[in-house]
């Protein structure tokens, strides 16, 4: 009889360990589908942000987008240094960040001009003294060999929006320096054909990605301009003239381009 009622004990804990495992079971598979879900909808995020950018903040092929209701105001680079931020990882390994500057109190100009050879052909910009974080930034890369031989991915061909977008060595429209820092010169900023502004995936999210503008484009003013196309705007539009590899107004050149280097002067 004790044999019984010892065996009774064991049986009942058995089933209360069996019932609590049972338990833990579907609390795992649970916060497992909750952690599926929310992953497909971080990976959906970042796959808009990714294939929707003037790297991000564009909305359709010709309804662009703010990226924010409330942008945050440009950078005074009057009043303090340029603030390269730790963002993501590099496209280059060891990059680097480039050095922080005081636009107020440069003992050494930064360059006034660069020149984009994309396939060969040389497209030369007056840089912006309104945009010294950005113009600092793009002789770093530069200087780096950041730019060489990398890919202009997207070709916007609306009405409204008439874009080329390079700066990314991943050719993907994801990929950055490793890197972001504020927006600058911004304010009243318009998008007429020539302009060569920071593309971006919001408010103060700049890196090395950035537009060509080659015809006439209606954006709000939430992407830093730091230069205009003095020579080549032909270039960019014999590119823009083929088309997109899909059809659409909103794509991959059909014509590879390659942007073959980038130096500062």
């Amino acid at each position: 009889m004790a044999q019984s009622a010892k065996q009774r004990r064991r049986e009942l804990a058995r089933q209360h360990y069996e019932r609590q495992r049972a338990r833990r079971a579907a609390e795992t598979q649970k916060r497992r589908k909750i952690g599926i879900v929310v992953g497909a909808v971080i990976v959906a995020v970042a796959l808009v942000m990714g294939t929707l950018l003037v790297s991000g903040a564009l909305g359709g092929d010709d309804d662009p987008v703010a990226a924010g209701s409330d942008p945050a105001p440009s950078a005074d680079a009057a009043t303090g240094t340029c603030d390269y931020r730790a963002a993501g990882e590099s496209a280059v390994p060891d990059l680097g960040t480039p050095p922080a500057i005081d636009p107020a109190a440069l003992t050494t100009p930064l360059p006034t001009t660069a020149t984009l050879t994309i396939n060969g052909a040389p497209v030369t910009v007056t840089l912006d003294a309104g945009a010294p974080c950005t113009v600092n930034s793009l002789a770093f890369l530069a200087a780096a060999g950041y730019y060489n031989g990398t890919t202009c991915h997207r070709l916007t061909t609306s009405d409204s929006l008439k874009v080329l977008q390079c700066g990314d060595p991943t050719g993907t429209g994801s990929g950055g320096p490793g890197y972001e820092y504020d927006n600058e010169n911004t304010d009243g900023a318009t998008y007429p054909a020539g302009t060569v502004a920071m593309a971006n995936a919001g408010a103060n999210t700049n890196g090395s990605q950035f537009f060509l503008v080659y015809g006439d484009s209606q954006l709000p003013p939430d992407y830093t301009v730091f230069g205009q196309i003095t020579t080549g705007l032909d270039v960019i539009t014999g590119i823009a003239d083929a088309g997109t590899d899909n059809g659409s107004e909103d794509g991959a050149p059909i014509t590879p381009v390659t942007l073959d280097s980038v130096t500062t002067a």
